[in-house]
């Protein structure tokens, strides 16, 4: 059975983005199988492609930026993944405004990454009972760079990028595969 992530931002020209495809580049390289991952925005610049300086930022860290074309989140995407990560709470309460009986799949990047980091037996399934007892107040938001300079484009896919690996052995223990 797939295993598929949905990763949500702003226009999902650069965050999302990188974070699909970094999972997707880290999940073939840990030889994770029948895992997919897309991304949405919740106010997406439908149609573009990934944002320039998003591009050489995901491509110096591995992934591929190429064939990239952002759409707009609708419940109908979300109700397609097994787990929702969202570049803020503010993304992960848009998702919800949205689609609130996908409360018990949509986090945050940060808390999913701590959840992941503080059991090395948690599941997706553990996901929901985790919030509920750990809170989700202190898990930082992954800050948006558009208007800024390329340092902050790097601070982002270092982030996204040191983020991931604790959320893919996560999802390769979830035994959804």
């Amino acid at each position: 059975m797939t295993l598929h992530v949905l990763f949500v931002c702003t226009g999902n020209i650069c965050r999302s983005p990188i974070a699909e495809r970094l999972a997707t580049a880290l999940a073939t390289q840990l030889k994770i199988p029948d895992f997919t991952s897309s991304s949405a925005g919740v106010r997406a610049v439908i149609g573009h492609p990934i944002h320039p300086e998003a591009a050489l930022v995901l491509e110096s860290l591995g992934g591929d930026a190429s064939a990239f074309v952002a759409r707009q989140f609708i419940p109908r995407i979300g109700s397609q993944a097994d787990l929702i990560i969202t570049m803020s709470a503010a993304h992960r309460d848009a998702v919800l405004e949205r689609a609130p009986r996908l409360l018990a799949r949509t986090f945050t990047l940060a808390e999913v990454a701590e959840f992941a980091s503080g059991s090395d037996s948690a599941t997706i399934a553990d996901l929901p009972r985790l919030r509920v007892m750990q809170g989700v107040s202190g898990f930082g938001d992954v800050p948006d760079p558009i208007g800024l300079d390329s340092e902050a484009f790097d601070a982002v896919g270092t982030k996204i990028a040191a983020s991931l690996p604790p959320i893919l052995e996560l999802c390769q223990r979830s035994g959804s595969f």
